[in-house]
């Protein structure tokens, strides 16, 4: 290593005063938007993952066996979906120090707006004791005020429990319709204007291979499906497009990254629509999910 600077050295040396002077050493970088990571360091249980072992094929379909069928997969270690809010490096550094932020989160006008503040997109004390409360309140961590996608992926989620299809984007048939609205990641079955399931918290495909959108039907359902592309889990699976499912994950939905197609589910969520969806139902996908 110290050889390869001596001649890096040697060589600068030796140019010519005019052509040092002709290659300028380049102008420093405009500071950027200081980076939002995970308030709370994961457990030994909850990896921070990038990728969900999602299937990128479509799966080989047969008939499980009753005792396959039989067996429940295994349940996700306490602390796996706790609510980790994303927040400014300088905030997770200072840690237990930090009680109420003076930063202005990425969802500050949002959230204001949510909990009736005024709505200046600035972060006033009233406005982080404010925010504060609600995190204290619904156990996301760390409670600092800081009006980040976790929590405000909290609010659109209890806006969403009284009536999730209020704006009408998922078509209201006689039959089961499992809708899943990318913009909020959220998931519900309906029947007619009846709310059979949810809505709950989803995490649907990234960038470059989004969760497709349109109609689709549920042509299999696996509970103890393995991925052998990726060599993981995915508990009570149920695939409505190639080898896009709606299935569980042992970690955290909310991450910046999405997944490579599945709509990803915390699994006492997926437990519960195993049993309300069967195959041949249908399935409605629409919208576009923010971030990566």
């Amino acid at each position: 290593m110290f050889r390869g600077v001596a001649v890096v050295l040697a060589l600068t040396a030796a140019l010519p005063m005019d052509a040092a002077a002709a290659d300028p050493a380049p102008p420093a970088p405009k500071p950027r938007a200081e980076q939002l990571v995970p308030g709370v360091p994961p457990g030994p249980h909850q990896p921070w993952q990038l990728d969900t072992p999602d299937q990128a094929l479509p799966p080989r379909v047969y008939t499980p066996s009753a005792e396959e069928e039989a067996r429940e997969p295994k349940d996700a270690p306490p602390g796996t979906y706790d609510l980790i809010e994303y927040v400014p490096l300088s905030e997770a550094v200072r840690g237990v120090e930090v009680s109420c932020t003076k930063l202005t989160g990425p969802y500050q006008r949002q959230v204001e707006r949510w909990l009736k503040l005024k709505v200046d997109g600035k972060q006033s004390r009233a406005d982080c004791l404010a925010i504060r409360a609600f995190q204290l309140k619904y156990l996301i961590k760390p409670a600092i005020g800081f009006a980040g996608p976790v929590t405000w992926a909290k609010m659109r989620l209890l806006s969403a429990r009284k009536n999730p299809n209020a704006a009408g984007k998922c078509p209201v048939r006689t039959y089961r319709v499992a809708c899943v609205d990318l913009s909020r990641q959220l998931t519900w079955v309906q029947k007619g204007k009846k709310v059979l399931f949810g809505p709950a918290p989803i995490r649907s495909g990234r960038k470059q291979y989004p969760t497709r959108a349109g109609w689709h039907s549920v042509y299999w359902k696996h509970k103890n499906h393995w991925s052998t592309l990726y060599n993981q889990p995915m508990p009570y699976s149920q695939f409505f497009s190639g080898g896009q499912a709606f299935h569980a994950v042992y970690g955290s939905l909310d991450t910046e990254i999405g997944s490579m197609g599945c709509v990803n589910m915390r699994l006492a969520d997926a437990r519960k629509l195993w049993d309300v969806l069967k195959t041949k139902d249908r399935v409605f996908v629409w919208g576009r999910r923010v971030g990566l």
